[in-house]
């Protein structure tokens, strides 16, 4: 964190060449404005930005109206007269449907990048920006930490991801809230005011009061990100290490099936064939996203019957993995391909990465 992020200084115009120095390369680019004051600053600091360089990309903001509370009418119409005033288009989307009764915020965030990639692909943007920042950043490493993350899931949020063959860009995760706050106190904008933000109901609230007790004993929010960026580093390094042992281990990849050398990728480090085991079972799985925990008991006992040459045949995720050890030790073979259906479940899921790893 700088000294400008504890003492919560507002956002100078020579800083912004630097936060959006990537941007110029998109011809068209989303701003997702909810309304909140990250969002709101977000968008005004896009628009000295865009104006500063007198050529600058298009900004669409966008706002999502969940329909979950009476008020987001009314934030959506503030958003709107804010970006009128910017010149800036504006677009309200609406997320309608039947609401789930449990795990509302998860669908909510599922159905706002929705929303949002669709819109993105009908105005041929090259990119939307959301703005998650540094104490959002330092409450989902808590978050993951608590949940058992894998390295990839202790990473942290990334500046810039892909979604739906969509670029999402994140230029605040290094600026606090503060700082956005200040930055429209002294632009005299107004912003809203999210109730929910504080609902002990729900997990981020509760984490964002411990940050208080936790930064007292120096685990605070720039000390949490700089343990995320030095673990995305370490991710990134094994990532290109699986890359390559992945192709050394492969005996066949067909559209229905992979097979591996056994001896080959059980003798790489664990990590690292772990990795190739759940890459697979992802890629041929159809019951949603593999979970880490499982995914490590699977692959200890595959190992276990490897060394000891015992065959084994499992499920997961709606894969199935087949170790066949019925040859000689260097011939034995991983094989995953698709599971046969459950009964009653037929419903496909899309391909996601393994649960904690990412």
């Amino acid at each position: 964190m700088s000294a400008a992020d504890e003492r919560g200084e507002p956002i100078a115009d020579r800083e912004l060449l630097l936060l959006f120095q990537d941007f110029q390369i998109y011809d068209r680019i989303v701003v997702a404005v909810s309304g909140g004051p990250d969002s709101t600053a977000l968008l005004w600091l896009l628009s000295r930005w865009r104006d500063s360089l007198g050529n600058g990309p298009e900004l669409i903001a966008a706002t999502l109206d969940h329909r979950l509370r009476r008020e987001s009418k009314a934030e959506a119409a503030a958003v709107e007269k804010l970006a009128q005033r910017l010149k800036i288009p504006h677009r309200i989307l609406m997320w309608s449907g039947k609401k789930p009764k449990s795990g509302i915020q998860e669908a909510a965030r599922n159905a706002r990048y929705r929303l949002l990639v669709d819109l993105a692909r009908t105005m041929r943007a090259g990119a939307i920006v959301t703005a998650h920042t540094l104490d959002d950043q330092a409450e989902t490493l808590l978050h993951r930490i608590g949940r058992g993350s894998g390295l990839g899931g202790l990473a942290g949020i990334r500046k810039l991801t892909v979604r739906d063959g969509v670029v999402l860009l994140r230029p605040l995760l290094g600026i606090s809230k503060a700082r956005l706050v200040a930055t429209l106190r002294k632009a005299r904008i107004s912003f809203a005011d999210d109730p929910t933000n504080r609902d002990p109901r729900f997990l981020r609230p509760r984490l964002r009061r411990l940050v208080p007790e936790l930064a007292r004993e120096g685990i605070d929010a720039a000390r949490l990100s700089l343990l995320a960026r030095r673990l995305a580093r370490a991710e990134a390094a094994i990532e290109k290490f699986v890359s390559n042992e992945k192709q050394r281990v492969l005996v066949s990849s067909k559209a229905n099936a992979v097979e591996y050398k056994a001896r080959a990728l059980f003798d790489l480090p664990p990590e690292v064939s772990l990795r190739i085991l759940g890459e697979a079972i992802g890629r041929f799985g159809h019951e949603g996203p593999v979970e880490l925990g499982k995914l490590e008991v699977l692959h200890e006992a595959l190992a276990q019957c490897w060394m000891q040459s015992q065959e084994l045949t499992r499920t997961l995720a709606g894969a199935l993995v087949r170790l066949d050890s019925r040859q000689s030790v260097d011939r034995a073979r991983l094989r995953v391909n698709p599971a046969p259906p459950r009964r009653g479940k037929h419903k496909k899921h899309p391909k996601q990465r393994v649960q904690g790893i990412r």
